[in-house]
């Protein structure tokens, strides 16, 4: 049997078009965040929800010593925030969480889930973490930030004439240049003060 070749299945992985999401925490006295797109509905009755974490990152840890995690959905517009946690820190962004049962979520997100972790599973070089759902909400107004190929986008707002019926309607609009969510786990802190230019 061939060898899969990694950057081959993260290309073919990639096909697949997804949202983007921040992971949050608060651990030892700090908030941490982290962007990613393995995330996933798993149960309504009981609400559960999935994220994947690569071993080497230090979200990994801060979930495990504190057994609760959020996630926010970005909404269309916040690329700057998806990169922040992707460790390419913006240095005017400050005050992006707000508090929710005891959590940081990013503000003026699409969603937010609040959870207790109900479980972990060590997959390969991640762990899927498993969250029971304590708080949530969603803002309908927003579209969504979402990642395919490579490349952050968002929906079209008009769509284009059908030629037929059968033909697809939605239409995603890129508007990053290919590049990558890095997978290094890395997460930035965000509780600069608005007076001093740092990153957080």
């Amino acid at each position: 049997m061939t060898a899969i070749d990694p950057r081959e299945l993260r290309n073919a992985c990639g096909q697949f078009g997804t949202g983007v999401t921040i992971i949050t925490t608060h651990c030892e006295g700090r908030d941490h965040g982290m962007t990613a797109n393995a995330f996933m509905s798993v149960s309504l009755e009981p609400p559960l929800v999935a994220i994947s974490i690569a071993k080497s990152a230090k979200m990994l840890g801060n979930i495990q010593k504190t057994g609760r995690f959020a996630v926010s959905v970005l909404a269309e517009g916040m690329e700057d925030l998806a990169w922040h946690f992707a460790g390419k820190p913006r240095l005017d962004l400050c005050d992006v969480f707000e508090r929710r049962n005891e959590l940081p979520v990013i503000a003026n997100a699409a969603a937010y889930f609040v959870t207790d972790l109900a479980d972990e599973i060590i997959a390969g070089d991640h762990t899927i973490f498993l969250g029971h759902v304590r708080e949530m909400a969603l803002e309908q107004s927003k579209k969504p930030l979402l990642f395919f190929r490579g490349r952050f986008g968002g929906l079209c707002r008009s769509a284009p004439r059908a030629r037929d019926a059968g033909e697809c309607r939605l239409r995603i609009r890129l508007v990053r240049p290919p590049t990558e969510i890095p997978e290094t786990g890395m997460q930035v802190r965000s509780n600069c003060k608005k007076r001093r230019k740092r990153p957080c």
